[in-house]
Order: C-alpha cells, then sequence, then structure tokens
C-alpha cells in the first residue's frame, strides 16, 4: 500500500468516524452496541444529524485543507480567516471555546492566548479533530516539521500547551502510519520530542496499559481522547472494529472516533473503511455557498495534500504570533 493510499484512509477515516460517532454523542458507554447488537454498524443519524453527516470536526479539517493547498502551505492568518467565516455562518456543532477564540474579535495571533489567559482552561480536544488533513500535509517533511505544524496549527484555537504537544503527538503517530510503520511502536520516540512540562502526563495516557475507565477528565478533553483512539487500534485488529470500540466509549464519541479513524486509517487503508460507511458520507461546509463534500472529494483533497500539490511547508522565524511566528505563510 503507499502512502497515498494511507494518506486517504486517514483523511476519509477520520470524516467516517466523525460521522458514525455523531448521533451518540454524549450518549453513556456501550450505546452503539445496544444500537447494533450484530457488531454491523451504520451511519444511522440522530441527535440532529442526518445519515452520513460530518460535523464540525471534519469541517474544519477540510477548511484546514484546502487552505494548506491553496496557500500553498501554512498560512496561519488565512487558516483562522476560514474558521472564523465558518464559525460565523452557524455551523450545527462548534466547540464552545472554538466558537468564543474565532468569533470574539481578536486577532489572530492573540485571540486563544487571552482566551486561556482568562478562562484558565483550554485542552479540549478541538485541535485533535481536524487534523487528519495537516498531518497528511506535513508528513513528508519529517518528525520535526510536523510536530511543529502541529502546535502551530492547535495554537490558534487553544492556548493551552497540553493541546499543542497532543496534537504533535498525533501528528507524528500519523506520519509514521503513512511511511506503513507501526504508530503504536513509535508513542516512545515520540513522546521524547513532547515538552518536558507535559511529557509525564502524556506518557500516562499513550501507556500501553492505560484503559479509558482510568481517565481523570471526560473525553472531550485532549489527554483522554487521544488515549482512547490509541486504545482502540491497540486492542482491535480492523478498522471497523477499531472505530466500534471508540464509538462505544459514549461520551464525546464523534471527535474520539474521528481520531481513531485518522490512525486507523492510515494503518490499514482506505479499502479497510466499509462501503456502507463512504457512501452516504457528506460533509456540509457552512459559510460556502452551500458546498457540500463527499467520499470522493475528500479522496482528492487526501491525494492532493499527500503528494504535495500546493508545495509550502512551515518556515521558522518571524516576530510575533502564534509559537513566534510571524503573519502570511510560514
Amino acid at each position: 500500500m503507499s502512502d497515498t493510499d494511507r494518506a486517504v484512509g486517514a483523511v476519509l477515516g477520520s470524516a467516517v468516524g466523525d460521522a458514525l460517532g455523531a448521533p451518540f454523542e454524549f450518549g453513556p458507554p456501550g450505546v452503539f452496541r445496544e444500537r447494533f447488537p450484530d457488531g454491523v454498524g451504520e451511519l444511522c443519524g440522530g441527535g440532529g444529524w442526518d445519515p452520513g453527516e460530518a460535523t464540525d470536526d471534519t469541517q474544519m479539517a477540510v477548511l484546514l485543507g484546502e487552505s494548506l493547498l491553496e496557500r500553498g502551505g501554512l498560512d496561519l492568518p488565512d487558516v483562522f480567516a476560514r474558521f472564523r467565516l465558518w464559525a460565523a455562518a452557524y455551523p450545527k456543532d462548534i466547540g464552545l471555546q472554538t466558537e468564543q477564540v474565532l468569533l470574539g474579535g481578536d486577532a489572530w495571533d492573540i485571540a486563544a492566548a487571552l482566551h486561556f489567559q482568562v478562562n484558565g482552561r483550554a485542552a479540549g480536544n478541538g485541535s485533535l479533530m481536524r487534523a487528519s488533513t495537516s498531518a497528511v500535509h506535513f508528513a513528508a517533511r519529517g518528525r520535526t516539521e510536523t510536530m511543529d505544524a502541529a502546535r502551530r496549527i492547535a495554537a490558534l484555537t487553544h492556548g493551552d500547551r497540553a493541546a499543542w504537544e497532543g496534537t504533535a503527538v498525533l501528528h507524528e503517530l500519523v506520519r509514521v502510519a503513512l511511511l506503513g510503520d507501526d504508530p503504536l511502536a513509535a508513542v516512545n520516540a515520540t513522546l521524547a520530542e513532547v515538552d518536558p512540562a507535559h511529557r509525564e502526563r502524556w506518557a500516562r495516557v499513550l501507556a500501553p496499559h492505560w484503559h479509558p475507565d482510568d481517565a481523570t477528565e471526560f473525553n472531550g478533553a485532549v489527554w483522554p481522547c487521544l488515549g482512547s483512539a490509541l486504545w482502540a487500534l491497540r486492542t482491535t485488529d480492523s478498522f471497523e472494529a477499531a472505530l466500534t470500540a471508540a464509538v462505544d466509549l459514549g461520551g464525546d464519541t464523534d471527535t474520539v472516533a474521528a481520531v481513531t479513524g485518522t490512525l486507523a486509517g492510515a494503518v490499514y487503508g482506505p479499502d479497510a473503511i466499509p462501503a456502507r460507511w463512504t457512501t452516504p458520507l457528506h460533509v456540509p461546509l457552512p459559510g460556502s455557498a452551500g458546498r457540500v463534500l463527499h467520499a470522493e472529494d475528500l479522496r482528492t483533497l487526501a491525494r492532493s495534500l499527500a503528494e504535495g500539490t500546493g508545495g509550502g511547508g512551515v518556515l521558522g522565524g518571524g516576530g510575533g504570533g502564534v509559537l513566534g511566528g510571524g503573519g502570511g505563510r510560514t
């Protein structure tokens, strides 16, 4: 399987996980298996979502991916502007923290930091949920650049460095999977690149013996969200089984399943994603003149990101701004 195929698996797998989990969001554990006792889960809709409809998780991932392609790399002000336009168009779902940062009226390079300064809490999983497209785009640039890009993108909406580091870990594990290697075997090497102040806590959550029942926060937080995704990947042997396990945890099911789908899609590839999940999949894009993307559009987006269409990358230097980056493409 080529790295481009795996990239398609990551982007498509994330979207499928998002749509699969959406109807069960905030429900208790076990509801998914109760709904589908034969183990054949469907994109069933419910909770305000049509069957196969993706949520803010995939919508933001698409906006990020399109910015990377159209701007020829990571243009942080452009990404923030696209996010803000989307948020102002009344999407069906948007995280409270993300909404406050995007619509608070502050500039792109200070909005998240000011929010964190005032609220003191900003370690939600919102920077993980949209990571599939950027992880695919930066993978070819190696560990340092892909993790740096993840931190910069996370910092647009999340002021807590814990979210930056978790997003960086996810990016790196996806990069490893795209190479055809085992992301679970790469956890320790990846943790060595995590900011020392956050390394110990991330090591506990990503340890092989960790179980979602060990979480000390709701899985809408960044730590148990990524920890649950790795647990689902570690304890199953197929794409479908991994996503079923993720959704059945309850709680923030769309995002936990989206993150699981990103990793499992990269590991197992697009052919492992059931057609009954990709066929009804659709991604409305509020603020984009009624555009709706489908599975084939996501495949095309993933291929373009993986093959470097648009070029660009993360460059160092610059003055103030998110993680020290200046305006324009970075």
